[in-house]
């Protein structure tokens, strides 16, 4: 029964940090029809579980439950996959198929990258 306080109280924090950094996004880059606020949480989210993951995988860090809090509360909390899914679907059916593709792509693109980048760093910043 801990381990799924520690899953429901990360998530909350994570929601609850999702929301203010897509509404962030959205007021510096302008009202805009484009997801910017999704984009932005979910390479941010894709950084940060590389990076954490990179440093818990090298150097142990954190205890079990610290992990669960982490990885499956605030990060699953925090990253929007779902939000994203239901707006490619929406653009598709809307018949904007640019918007539709330049979505996936950057999601993929960035969201990789930015695990890939945050793995990197992990291994630099620890020797």
């Amino acid at each position: 029964m801990i381990k799924i306080l520690y899953i429901g109280f990360g998530g909350f924090i994570g929601s609850v940090i999702r929301y203010w950094i897509s509404g962030l996004a959205h007021r510096i880059m302008g009202a805009s029809e484009f997801p910017i606020g999704t984009l932005a949480v979910n390479v941010i989210g894709c950084f940060l579980i590389g990076l954490i993951g990179g440093l818990v995988e090298r150097q142990h860090l954190f205890s079990p439950e610290v992990r669960l809090f982490i990885f499956f509360g605030f990060l699953g909390g925090f990253t929007t996959f779902s939000t994203f899914g239901y707006e490619v679907i929406s653009f598709a059916r809307d018949g904007q198929l640019f918007s539709t593709a330049l979505n996936i792509l950057l999601h993929l693109i960035l969201g990789f990258g930015a695990v890939w980048l945050g793995y990197v760093i992990s291994r630099i910043s620890t020797g």
